[in-house]
């Protein structure tokens, strides 16, 4: 799928949401109920779509969910082809989107090498006795006169 046109990626989006749809109410296959769809693309001639689908629990109903989908395909694919208007129904082809534990994987790595991060403010962090700089218009000598402009007063040495 080399350049995506504005059309098939907006039927993508319809065809993400239709079948997310029956997969979710109509589809009476009790492994389907743990089936997301996460993601479709579709070449420009909108014949064929690339169905990505996640699903709870490991590899072993990974697998069980990719036959009941390979099982109902053809119910998809009519219900998706009348219910999106198109003029062809789109040949369905299931790939296991593995993103989320990839993503997972990624974070618990992060969490190994870096630091465990800590609730403390960069203020909460410096000393209480500690002398705190302040900002040059408060170190100011109180006493001293001070003008107004950048022009000397007669009355300044």
């Amino acid at each position: 799928m080399k350049k995506d046109s504005r059309r098939s990626s907006r039927v993508a989006d319809l065809v993400r949401a239709e079948l997310s749809l029956l997969v979710l109410t109509e589809a009476h296959d009790p492994e389907l109920k743990r089936v997301t769809i996460t993601d479709v693309e579709m070449p420009s001639d909108l014949k064929s779509a690339r169905v990505y689908f996640s699903c709870l629990g490991g590899e072993a109903e990974r697998e069980q969910a990719f036959q009941a989908l390979k099982r109902a395909s053809g119910y998809l694919r009519r219900e998706v082809g009348q219910r999106c208007g198109l003029r062809y129904a789109p040949e369905l082809k299931f790939v296991s989107d593995l993103s989320l534990e990839h993503g997972a994987r990624v974070e618990e790595l992060l969490h190994q090498v870096l630091p465990p991060e800590t609730d403390e403010t960069p203020d909460d962090a410096q000393d209480e006795g500690a002398p705190q700089a302040t900002p040059r218009a408060e170190r100011r000598d109180e006493g001293a006169p001070q003008s107004t402009s950048g022009a000397k007063r007669e009355d300044e040495p």
